[in-house]
């Protein structure tokens, strides 16, 4: 493909609540054996870009891990691959990054460096699949400086928690107002742009000499009605999972067997680092039902309606009901919980009960010892 790629993957979230204080929103696992970024690195391998770039930063220790070797999606090449860029003090600079424009301005010397035409920009913390050639053949036959990537929320989503845009007959976008309080339309950008190398490069530099570092902010919605900006409507399946409730029904899609064969049965397919675990177990006296259950796992009560990930052991007589369990969690005998999602790493004591008493999702942390008294 002619273009090269950039995932933004840095930002903290306070929307993802007590979650982020262990890992980047793109860190976070889906789907019982997948994390977030896996997703868009994914549809870049797919698309055949074969350059791409990570910006990392807030918590970035569990998604460096991940991204540690690029060849689970098959960016171990010779020439391209997979970079990973963190913040870096040098004598001109000793900022973090202090938005999105401003992370590609401290490495602008990767987008001039590549010799492709055009730069597909994505964010981490959306699921989905794409084709990004189909993008890039949109925005070439439109003539257009930027190509936004558009999808249609529900009522069930907040409209504050994306750009909400207004697009023309012609696909053209009219109005782009970011994370407004009210919104008139119900389309909203993925996060996911193309746009001319050189254009881009050229507009990062006027940005940041004015001080300028964000690039929905300051690019997209500052040169809205100067460049000419089209969108390109995804009508398959999206989820952003920045907040916990869009987290929480994201991961619970995934138990629609139609959505589930939709990612991990129809080409093409979803790559993620592969951990050698043992099948999971399911001792006598177990019950499972309508639920997804990752490797490592030991099952001796009863699960419904959940997504447990990797080393879940569920003590006996526990009952699980919609509730996502995350990595390496041991839950004690007899504990119920149900409309929670129960941070990784924990160990819940025997004989406790976590539910959630005003019908929202409950967030469990618990920082008792795996082997204290």
């Amino acid at each position: 493909m002619r273009a090269i790629g950039i995932v933004l993957a840095g930002g903290n979230n306070s929307r993802m609540r007590e979650l982020s204080n262990k890992r980047a929103t793109a860190a976070m696992p889906i789907a019982g054996g997948f994390r977030s970024i896996d997703f868009v690195l994914s549809n870049m391998s797919n698309s055949h870009i074969q350059k791409v770039a990570v910006f990392t930063q807030y918590n970035a220790k569990s998604l460096n891990e991940h991204l540690n070797s690029s060849k689970w999606w098959d960016f171990g090449r010779k020439q391209g691959g997979l970079y990973v860029f963190t913040p870096t003090t040098t004598p001109k600079n000793s900022y973090w990054y202090r938005g999105t424009l401003d992370a590609m301005a401290q490495n602008l010397d990767f987008l001039k460096s590549s010799h492709e035409p055009y730069v597909v920009i994505a964010s981490g913390d959306g699921v989905y699949k794409m084709d990004y050639n189909k993008v890039l053949e949109y925005h070439i036959a439109k003539k257009a400086d930027f190509t936004v990537v558009t999808a249609d929320i529900t009522d069930d989503d907040d409209p504050s928690r994306f750009g909400v845009l207004n697009v023309d007959a012609d696909g053209r976008i009219t109005d782009f107002e970011e994370k407004p309080i009210s919104a008139e339309t119900s389309t909203v950008s993925t996060g996911v742009y193309i746009v001319r190398r050189r254009m881009l490069i050229e507009l990062i530099e006027k940005s940041i000499q004015e001080e300028r570092y964000d690039f929905v902010k300051d690019i997209l919605i500052r040169y809205k009605n100067v460049k000419k900006i089209f969108a390109y409507p995804l009508k398959s399946y999206w989820n952003n999972i920045s907040s916990v409730e869009s987290y929480f029904r994201t991961n619970m899609d995934f138990l629609d067997k139609d959505i589930r064969d939709y990612f991990f049965k129809e080409y093409p397919d979803v790559y993620s680092k592969v951990e050698d675990l043992p099948p999971a177990k399911y001792n006598a006296g177990s019950s499972v039902k309508n639920s997804l259950v990752s490797s490592g796992c030991i099952i001796n009560g009863t699960v419904e309606d959940s997504i447990l990930f990797k080393e879940v052991y569920i003590g006996n007589n526990c009952t699980i009901k919609n509730s996502i369990i995350l990595n390496d969690v041991y839950i004690g005998d007899n504990t119920h919980i149900e409309n929670c999602i129960v941070e990784s790493r924990d160990t819940i004591r025997a004989n406790t009960t976590y539910t959630s008493e005003d019908g929202s999702i409950r967030i469990v942390v618990e920082k008792n010892e795996r082997y204290a008294l």
